[in-house]
């Protein structure tokens, strides 16, 4: 696809995109293959080299992470705005633990807004091993 390249992490337009608030999908795979997209929020560390959806641990997108295991299962996650738009791809595995949901709600509050409560929240960390897409020059 024409202007479609790999970024780096640090590359200061990725930062950016990932400052603005943009909704992104999300992809998983249902048992039988099939693709199931729906929209979520999404926060990177590039730090870590992590990307985060938080959701509802019943949710259709958490059953198909934890049904991988800890060995985690390939997803991406687009991200559009107009003309310009940002694929992470990475190994996502479902994390129930308090740090890792209080982290994801801290990130996700700065990005979007303060989540609404839910007690059966959980985190989709996608450990990131290729970042695709089409931004803007920087200026």
């Amino acid at each position: 696809m024409a202007g479609e390249h790999r970024l780096n992490p640090d590359d200061e337009r990725v930062t950016r995109f990932f400052q603005d608030r943009h909704l992104a999908t999300l992809t998983t795979l249902r048992a039988d293959g099939t693709p199931h997209v729906v929209p979520v929020g999404v926060t990177f560390d590039p730090v870590a080299g992590l990307a985060r959806v938080i959701t509802s641990g019943t949710s259709a997108k958490a059953r198909h992470v934890a049904a991988a295991g800890t060995a985690g299962v390939p997803v991406a996650v687009c991200q559009v705005a107009g003309r310009w738009w940002l694929t992470v791809e990475g190994r996502a595995v479902l994390r129930r633990d308090p740090e890792a949901v209080a982290e994801a709600e801290r990130r996700y509050a700065e990005r979007y807004r303060p989540p609404r409560p839910n007690p059966q929240r959980v985190v989709i960390e996608i450990a990131v091993t290729r970042l695709l897409g089409s931004l803007p020059a920087t200026t």
